[in-house]
């Protein structure tokens, strides 16, 4: 368009220059060489007009011809590229839809139109379709000629951080990590993975520093970047609440100001307040914090705030929480914990049913437990609150990938992630312990020498009682779980070769009590004991380092540099 507007500003200027020229008349005389030429104005500047074009012309036509083999070559040369181009998208559409083996032939193909090698793409491509294929150690080594191209470097490094995760190398992944941070910090990947390295070495000074690098645009980004800020101080609060209260005072307030509902940084903040006997204020970031989210550490650490109150003292503070928030079942708990620790049993015990009618939980019909036999000592009472205990929904818990805790922590102690732990329910209850003969009982249908190797190998652990002096109860539940355990070898018949068996009884009348067998299969198996001491294997001398293992040991897949 703009070459088009300049033909016609130099038409224009032509014509216009020619229009004055015809207003004008004029001649020109040239005398050259003893000869004179004359001729009008107009027709001299037609003829200089009409030169210029002319060498113009004849110079775009040499030039032309000149470099038309270049221009040829060129064609080519552009044509090829861009089927190649073609391929190479194809390819990488094929990789993004699962199709190893058209992203693998379109990349093939895109490497033989392709002069230059150095394209990232192509080892992108390449990675990609070694992978759909499933040949990781091919795609390690893509990426890791990727990582020594600067241009294509956090590419590499990208795609080493994701295979040393699916192979569980924490150490390379995380190094890869640092490297693509130590390059452009405003990753996420990198920045998330280099934080829980550093978490992990209770480097909070060097998370802080490496979080404000970040530069967060968008509003969700601003509010994870407050809320991983106000982990990494709370947890260094914490840390430094018994040796500096001041600086923990500081990066805790703060932590309470990024995250107002975050319950560890509100309690951590009222400890430190309270480490610098600092009441009042302690008491108001914990009323605040009860208001939003009720926790029993909030509530143990405000009812706590005053060492020297009497329990009395404790209950008035309790019940000051339930005001603030009425029909929680926490408020309640709480009040049912302080008028326990008082005394105040009746209290204690409306409280908790109180809190039972809101949410029935494991806890608080173990305190109801726990008052009843305090305070009237009925074992029926008790066992029925236990027993509701046992089938309540359990309390909720700080809990993370699995892993219940009894206290917040800034990472997990599974997968390392940061801010990983939650305030909810666990969703399994562990299984109880079944000692002696019912835990045979509760297995499934298994072979006969499967039941045999259990029982054989548990009656070991069961005559080994009777070495040390044991109480009477414990002595009639290991005979029982004998006896059973010989009838059950005695009824199969699938007993050791070489295990010591005891004689069979003789066989008893009708009317013979059945407690003669039992004593002597009893008697029986605890004259086996020294013997099966003897036949435990002995434990083996270290033998060592074979340098042949040594050297057959698979190398490690991931290159640090």
């Amino acid at each position: 368009m703009i070459r088009i507007l300049f033909f016609l500003l130099v038409v224009l200027l032509l014509g216009a220059g020619f229009a004055w020229l015809a207003d004008r008349p004029g001649d020109l005389v040239i005398r050259f060489a003893g000869y004179e030429y004359e001729t009008t104005l107009m027709v001299a500047a037609i003829v200089l007009v009409a030169a210029a074009a002319a060498v113009i012309i004849l110079w775009w036509l040499i030039r032309g011809i000149w470099r038309s083999p270049y221009a040829v070559a060129r064609y080519f040369r552009v044509r090829r590229r861009d089927r190649g181009y073609q391929a190479l998208s194809t390819g990488l559409i094929a990789a993004g839809a699962g199709d190893g083996g058209l992203a693998s032939r379109m990349g093939k193909q895109a490497k033989k139109l392709i002069a230059s090698d150095r394209e990232p793409l192509l080892h992108l491509l390449d990675a990609q379709a070694a992978l759909l294929k499933g040949d990781h150690e091919a795609a390690r080594e893509k990426f890791n000629a990727m990582a020594a191209d600067p241009e294509t470097r956090l590419l590499g490094l990208r795609g080493l951080y994701l295979e040393a995760e699916r192979l569980g190398e924490r150490e390379a992944a995380r190094h890869y990590a640092a490297e693509a941070v130590r390059v452009a910090p405003q990753l996420d990947w990198a920045v998330e993975a280099t934080l829980e390295t550093l978490a992990e070495q209770h480097d909070w000074p060097g998370a802080l520093a490496l979080l404000d690098r970040q530069k967060p645009a968008a509003k969700e980004q601003r509010h994870g970047f407050a809320r991983k800020r106000a982990v990494l101080l709370t947890a260094q609060a914490m840390e430094q609440l018994d040796s500096d209260p001041a600086a923990a005072r500081t990066a805790a307030v703060e932590a309470n100001r990024l995250q107002p509902d975050f319950v560890p940084a509100a309690v951590t903040t009222a400890r430190a307040l309270l480490k610098q006997n600092d009441l009042r204020r302690a008491t108001k970031v914990l009323e605040a914090i009860w208001k939003k989210e009720p926790h029993p550490e909030v509530a143990d650490v405000y009812v706590h705030a005053r060492p020297g109150d009497s329990t009395h003292d404790r209950l008035e503070r309790a019940k000051r929480l339930r005001r603030l928030k009425v029909n929680h079942v926490e408020s309640e708990l709480a009040v049912a914990r302080a008028a326990f620790d008082a005394g105040e049993y009746q209290e204690a015990r409306a409280a908790a049913e109180a809190a039972v009618r809101i949410a029935p939980r494991e806890g608080a019909f173990l305190l109801l437990a726990d008052i009843e036999e305090t305070e009237t000592g009925d074992q029926g009472r008790v066992r029925h609150w236990l027993s509701k205990a046992l089938r309540a929904p359990r309390d909720p818990a700080w809990v993370a990938d699995g892993t219940v805790a009894e206290r917040w922590a800034p990472i997990s102690p599974v997968t390392g992630q940061l801010d990983a732990f939650e305030w909810r329910a666990p969703m399994e209850r562990p299984g109880q312990v079944i000692e002696g003969d019912e835990a045979l009982r509760t297995l499934p249908a298994l072979e006969a020498d499967r039941v045999e190797v259990i029982e054989e190998e548990a009656r070991p652990h069961v005559l080994s009682l009777e070495a040390e002096p044991v109480p009477s109860a414990l002595a009639e539940n290991v005979a029982e779980t004998n006896n059973g355990a010989a009838e059950k070898a005695a009824a199969t018949g699938t007993a050791r070769s070489n295990a010591p068996v005891p004689e069979p009884a003789p066989a008893k009348d009708e009317g013979e009590p059945e407690t003669a067998g039992s004593d002597q299969v009893q008697e029986a198996d605890s004259k086996t004991t020294p013997v099966q001491e003897e036949m435990k294997p002995p434990i083996p001398d270290d033998p060592g380092v074979d340098p042949a293992d040594v050297e057959q040991q698979p190398r490690r897949p991931f290159r640090l540099f």
